[in-house]
């Protein structure tokens, strides 16, 4: 008989003001039980949580529910949740059997009861690739680079390409999909590791932001013709000088403003002084056009060694909190995955 077992959940616990607190933004939670063999599924699918991903746009998810987004805010009282993969233990939904391996949207707890399944899919894995690179390069970090960068990039070879954040998840890819599309790659990080790693996937030019003035490397590095942002504010400033006439601008996220309430912006002239084109874009936008595309092409490259990746992986559902945090702050050294349990 398998016993009744503390099922450990990560809650929100309050909006924070500036950066989330661990321990008082979220806190991990152990009142909650579980018997696996006899809990009611009434349909469902129980699943055990091996790994999430912890994402820079889940800040915007610490709000207050009445501001509006494009994503739900997360509900005081109840589990944060995002990207994830994990086990079927029981099922109940002919969709699924024990033993299927599922990605999609999964609260931050040991194990789920999954009644509405919209939001999740079995996943195979015929490259035998480590579980946490489908909530990295071949998950949403890695579909928002590919899918963007083919969307609007409008790449040529020669063209030169400037990646904020480039050693992160996304910016990695976007660099070696650039470089096999014949580009000039400059990349910015806020680390010497990281600076190093993003040199060696392939950017030509790779400075630390944090210790070199980026308008001053993109003024003798430049002009751009491609930008793919995801920082805002000053380093989307330093772009927009250094662009191209029908430069096109990839506005992917700027964490600069989601801790601080906002970063302005003050060189948005150069848009029609220099004909730039800016895309934001939300990726499950790109999905049904390109997913196909997508899945045929990066998992074997990442399998072969073509596609390169790095991961931070912090071990134990209890330091979500944390890492949720060093991810706002850019601590982290790669893609962040919290490993909450072995298969």
């Amino acid at each position: 008989m398998t016993p009744i077992i503390i099922n450990g959940r990560i809650l929100f616990n309050s909006v924070p003001t500036g950066f989330p607190e661990p321990g008082k933004t979220t806190i991990y939670d152990t009142t909650q039980t579980i018997d696996l063999e006899s809990v009611a599924l009434d349909g469902g699918v129980l699943i055990k949580v091996l790994e999430l991903s912890v994402d820079p746009y889940m800040r915007g998810r610490m709000r207050d529910p009445s501001v509006k987004s494009y994503a739900p805010a997360f509900v005081i009282g109840e589990p944060t949740y995002g990207f994830g993969v994990g086990v079927v233990v029981r099922s109940e939904n002919p969709a699924f059997k024990t033993g299927d391996h599922v990605y999609g949207i999964l609260e931050h707890q040991h194990y789920i009861i999954k009644k509405d399944v919209s939001r999740i899919k079995v996943i195979t894995n015929p490259n035998n690739l480590p579980w946490s690179t489908f909530i990295g390069v071949l998950g949403m970090p890695g579909r928002t680079a590919y899918m963007a960068w083919k969307e609007f990039s409008k790449a040529k070879p020669g063209e030169t390409v400037f990646v904020s954040t480039a050693a992160g998840p996304v910016g990695s890819l976007v660099i070696q999909l650039a470089k096999k599309d014949g580009l000039k790659v400059i990349g910015s990080a806020g680390s010497e590791e990281k600076v190093q790693f993003i040199k060696e996937i392939g950017a030509d030019v790779a400075f630390n932001y944090k210790t070199t003035k980026t308008a001053e490397v993109l003024e003798k590095e430049g002009p751009i013709d491609v930008y793919w942002d995801n920082v805002g504010g000053a380093t989307l400033d330093a772009a927009l000088e250094a662009a191209s006439k029908g430069a096109r601008f990839i506005e992917c996220g700027m964490i600069s403003t989601y801790n601080t309430g906002g970063e302005p912006v003050f060189k948005l002239q150069q848009m029609f002084r220099r004909s730039i084109t800016m895309s934001g874009f939300i990726v499950d936008d790109l999905y049904p056009k390109w997913t196909e595309e997508f899945e045929a092409t990066i998992p074997p490259k990442v399998a072969s060694g073509e596609i390169k990746y790095r991961e931070d992986i912090y071990r134990g559902l209890e330091n979500v909190g944390d890492v949720i945090l060093a991810v706002q702050k850019g601590l982290n050294k790669a893609k962040a995955v919290v490993h909450v349990a072995d298969a």
